[in-house]
């Protein structure tokens, strides 16, 4: 079950959220490699990140799961957001350069299926950057973060799952090792904790990022199904006679 739109908001609007936004924008940004003129996507919730990365791109879409909910980004700017699956998103084969996958994985229905999705629609040689959070970590274990809802992964797990998917595992980066606390004086000591803990204790940070790269040299098996997706109106008109039609009716039978 996915996170709520209202708090993901709130909580990268809180001061614990904008001290690990900016945590793991430190990761990202030590693995990605800026390619100009790029088609980028951000699957999940994502926005914080993408804020940061659109700049270099030609084009930034944020996709937000149904289930999740979804708001208008950028604020003050024409809307690109769309309110997608995350297994049948509408965008034709090989059309996106890097996808960045924040609060999404861990939410999958099925992540095998979302992953064969997202390879159908990166271009050769497209990447794909995954922030997942970490089975080890603290972060995991304290529900009144989002990184504490959904399925976490260890750095294994994600790599069997990206080479079962025809992608291939390259650089990855940790990030979030100081503690969920809203406690101030821990707060204060986060810079010192995160330097510490990519030194000695890398394996139990919040979250794991990880890069792949789209693999082509390999078949992809996909079978072929109807979309399980049923779509219902939320107001269905049911045709309620007017006056005048009433009236006629009336008259007729008299």
């Amino acid at each position: 079950m996915h996170t709520d739109i209202v708090d993901l908001r709130e909580f990268y609007h809180s001061p614990l959220g904008q001290f690990a936004e900016r945590s793991i924008t430190l990761a990202l940004s030590s693995l990605w490699a800026r390619l100009p003129e790029e088609r980028l996507v951000g699957l999940g919730y994502s926005v914080p990140y993408l804020d940061r990365f659109r700049g270099d791109t030609e084009r930034t879409f944020a996709f937000m799961p149904a289930g999740q909910g979804a708001v208008n980004w950028p604020v003050g700017q024409r809307s690109t957001t769309a309110l997608v699956f995350d297994e049948e998103l509408p965008l034709p084969d090989s059309s996106i350069d890097r996808i960045l996958m924040v609060h999404s994985l861990e939410f999958a229905e099925n992540p095998r299926e979302t992953l064969k999705e997202l390879w159908r629609v990166l271009a050769p040689g497209g990447r794909l950057v995954m922030v997942v959070p970490n089975r080890r970590g603290v972060w995991a274990r304290m529900e009144h973060t989002p990184f504490g809802s959904g399925r976490p992964y260890s750095r294994g797990q994600l790599t069997s799952l990206l080479r079962e998917t025809n992608f291939t595992p390259s650089a990855s980066a940790e990030a979030l090792f100081f503690p969920p606390s809203r406690i101030r004086t821990l707060l204060r000591l986060r810079n010192v904790l995160e330097r510490m803990g990519r030194r000695f204790w890398p394996v139990f940070s919040g979250v794991i990022i990880v890069e792949a790269q789209k693999r082509l040299y390999q078949g992809l098996p996909v079978a072929a199904r109807a979309s399980r997706r049923v779509f219902v109106p939320v107001l269905a008109p049911q045709g309620v006679p007017t006056t005048r039609t009433s009236a006629g009716v009336l008259a007729t039978e008299a």
